[in-house]
């Protein structure tokens, strides 16, 4: 899993969430609320959001609440990287968060964490 990551505070304005897949190239951003997490933005979610207000010019801008997914699966800190696979797979998602007990973020498992993984496993096959 990825345990640096960049997040987003719901009343952030969408705009933010732009820059910071940008420059930090990734397409998914969990939102937390004091250390828990409270939803995610992807890539995705973003375009549409800024692809609307560009069509009402002088519409408020668009905070991270009004797009975020609330309704997350998650993956606890110890949970297989099979059982991620699954998750991701099962569900066609890009991402899934590691939360702790308690709702804390600790690291998001990405579909690029698992195919380096997947890279590392058949390096070591093919030196056997």
């Amino acid at each position: 899993m990825t345990r640096d990551l960049v997040t987003l505070k719901e009343d952030d304005d969408v705009v933010l969430g732009d820059d910071l897949l940008a420059e930090h190239d990734i397409r998914h951003l969990p939102v937390v609320k004091e250390g828990k997490l409270v939803g995610l933005v992807t890539h995705r979610d973003l375009i549409r959001a800024l692809a609307r207000h560009e069509r009402n010019p002088g519409s408020p801008p668009v905070q991270v609440r009004d797009i975020m997914s609330r309704s997350l699966e998650t993956l606890k800190p110890l949970s297989s990287a099979r059982e991620a696979i699954h998750k991701l797979l099962d569900h066609k998602f890009g991402c899934v968060p590691v939360v702790e007990e308690g709702g804390r973020l600790v690291g998001i498992v990405t579909e690029t964490d698992l195919i380096r993984l997947a890279d590392r496993l058949l390096d070591k096959e093919e030196r056997h």
